[in-house]
């Protein structure tokens, strides 16, 4: 596939999302997510930050905000929540909302230095300390959401308000980072402005943010290392730094020559998404093959069944091959979120849909599992086992998490489709709509197509077509992996579904009013570990279509621990309309052990009964009143 070839995501405003599964998601997300945010983001004193500076120049004392003293990621925070209600902006106009957002920015105005520098944090609290640690502080990455936020801002409602700050901020920091003469060799210690400068330069077509996107990763893990050098000019002894190796944030080796996804888990799917964008940009082979390595790396070795990754909390990142704990894992929701961002980037660049299975798989479990069906409570930490004192939260001392899902569900419509001037790719099943002009090489055409689904809980998926004349399209759909002796029929007559790079591909004139119907065969599903998954031994997992399933206690009539399931028993799918907003159950016959004596040991083994075991979609868990959780069972033998 060329570069010329590249499936793209849609415009914001080419897709809008009416859906039975998603559409509660997004609409609580709008309703409810976005102004508790904002909510949180005023209490704590975050919005209030942009006026810091000001105090700062006539030497007033910095006060703390209901007790809080400003933190050096706020700006990231509201960046993060610009971007999402940004976005919500385009398929909900919202003049409060708006009237908000432009608030924000005129306060980021107000801030922003002579130079260009914008940062509330090094402007106000310790402005002797700018650009002087990027190892551990927040200056880029706080940068990089900056930059995020501004291109939604822009495509979602043509102002340039935000854009016109941002691209001082880049220019003012592109003359302090290079290899030029008097600049500084350096790069972020928490990724993310390289992916953002990707953005802006997509965005605006200015290719000085290319090059400055792409001196940060050639940068990255070169000798001498910039943060031993960094670390000496401020006086500190680089032994001393507290995670102990630069592979924390994947910077111990070049970029093109890394195979393993190491250290700090939402930093390396930044970088990787920033490494797949470049690839296709500059075409760049050695880019996209270590971005291959590093992908396989992960899906076959570190990866949670669930989509999320990054086991340990120490670290807040990856251990070794095959280490999955379920009751501690961390499995942080932003790590679940930067997946899909590089996972769809994959999709793009190679066109295979083992990518966009990853993504999906990401997106309805790990992801949706980090915030409540209200829409105002929310998880750091995604463990797949819980004692039932593991519980949402409002708020957190370290919040990104948050405004990261807010964004990423306001922006959902970029993954379901990809499209080119003369192809569309279906990724996600969901009920939506698309409506893009198709290129000057198949006439230009107007293009609807519209998708009807009950996707995940029916495999069942009808995709309409309009145009204003006959043109010549490929359309590409995705046959998740699971998806065994799945049909296609276009206008009633079958078509051959064996799955090209993973998707069925269809090539013709279409006309207004074809039909594509797209059946997915759905069942129950086991699922077993690797045997060198030594936390999941013995254990089995319950999916259904792209759905993870957990069984909670409250479901059950046996403690969770006690239970097993018989590996010959039958499991159906029911959907109950009451249940958690309206969910499919596995449910199926178990085994119970039963408590015999007060013996702490015996020699004989627990007698056993019948039991009943109903799983719900892990998605869903912790809705309801404290209860155990687990995603992996038991299985026994009969």
């Amino acid at each position: 596939m060329t570069t010329t070839d590249l499936s793209l995501p849609p415009a914001l405003t080419q897709v809008s999302v009416h859906d039975a599964f998603w559409s509660p998601r997004l609409d609580a997300n709008r309703a409810h997510t976005l102004p508790a945010l904002y909510g949180k983001l005023v209490e704590v004193g975050a919005l209030d930050s942009y006026d810091l500076p000001e105090y700062a120049k006539q030497g007033v004392t910095i006060p703390k905000h209901n007790g809080v003293t400003p933190q050096m990621w706020w700006d990231s925070d509201v960046a993060k929540w610009i971007e999402a209600a940004s976005a919500s902006l385009v398929t909900h106009p919202d003049a409060a909302l708006d009237a908000q957002i432009d608030d924000a920015i005129a306060r980021m105005a107000g801030a922003q230095q002579p130079d260009g520098y914008l940062n509330t944090y090094f402007t106000a609290i310790e402005p002797d300390k700018k650009l002087t640690n990027e190892r551990d502080w927040h200056e880029l990455y706080n940068a990089g959401h900056l930059i995020e936020a501004a291109v939604t801002h822009y495509q979602a409602t043509g102002k340039t308000s935000l854009l016109d700050i941002v691209e001082r901020y880049a220019r003012f920091l592109s003359g302090v980072y290079g290899t030029g003469k008097g600049q500084r060799p350096g790069y972020p210690g928490h990724e993310e402005i390289e992916l953002a400068l990707l953005r802006l330069y997509h965005a605006t077509g200015r290719r000085e943010h290319l090059d400055f996107a792409r001196y940060f990763l050639d940068q990255r893990g070169t000798l001498p290392n910039y943060f031993e050098t960094e670390a000496l000019a401020r006086g500190d002894d680089p032994k001393d730094f507290w995670a102990g190796t630069h592979e924390y944030m994947q910077a111990h080796q070049p970029v093109r020559e890394q195979s393993q996804v190491v250290g700090h888990a939402v930093r390396a799917m930044y970088l990787y998404a920033a490494m797949a964008d470049l690839a296709a940009a500059d075409g760049d082979a050695a880019l996209r093959s270590a971005c291959e390595r590093l992908w396989d790396d992960l899906t076959r070795n570190s990866l949670y069944l669930t989509g999320g990754l990054g086991p340990s909390a120490s670290n807040e990142g990856m251990t070794q091959p095959y280490d999955l704990p379920n009751d501690t894992a961390y499995a942080e929701t932003c790590a679940a979120v930067g997946l899909a961002f590089w996972a769809r980037r994959m999709a793009a660049l190679t066109g295979e849909a083992k990518y966009a299975d990853v993504m999906e798989r990401a997106l309805y479990n790990n992801v949706l599992s980090g915030v409540s069906l209200s829409g105002d409570r929310f998880l750091y930490e995604n463990p797949l086992e819980s004692d039932g004192t593991h519980r949402r939260w409002a708020w957190h001392s370290c919040p990104c998490c948050p405004p990261n899902l807010a964004r990423i569900l306001a922006s959902l419509g970029e993954y379901v489709y990809a499209v080119s001037a003369h192809e569309v790719t279906v990724n996600l099943y969901a009920g939506s709509t698309l409506r893009i002009n198709l290129g000057a090489d198949v006439g230009g055409q107007k293009l609807t197509l519209t998708q009807e689904s009950a996707y995940p809980w029916r495999g069942d998926v009808h995709l309409s077509v309009e145009l204003n004349a006959p043109a010549t399209v490929t359309v590409r759909l995705r046959i998740p992996a699971w998806a065994s002796g799945a049909t296609v029929t276009v206008n009633g007559e079958a078509q051959p579904a064996t799955p090209v790079q993973g998707y069925a591909v269809i090539t013709r004139e279409w006309r207004s009013g074809d039909r594509i119907d797209l059946t997915l065969p759905m069942q129950p599903r086991r699922t077993y570990a690797h045997p060198a998954v030594r936390q999941d031994a013995g254990l089995v997992a319950l999916e259904y279509g792209p759905l993870v399933y957990c069984v909670e206690g409250v479901d059950q009539d046996a403690d969770l621990h006690a239970l097993s399931l018989p590996r010959d028993a039958a499991l159906s799918a029911r959907f109950d309309p009451e249940l958690l907003g309206g969910v499919s159950v596995i449910e199926g016959d178990a085994v119970a052990d039963q408590v015999g004596s007060d013996d702490l040991y015996s020699e004989s083994p627990p007698a056993t009964r019948a039991a009943r075991l109903t799983a719900i979609p892990y998605a869903v868990w912790d809705n309801r009143e404290p209860t155990p959780m687990r995603v992996w069972l038991r299985e026994s033998v009969r």
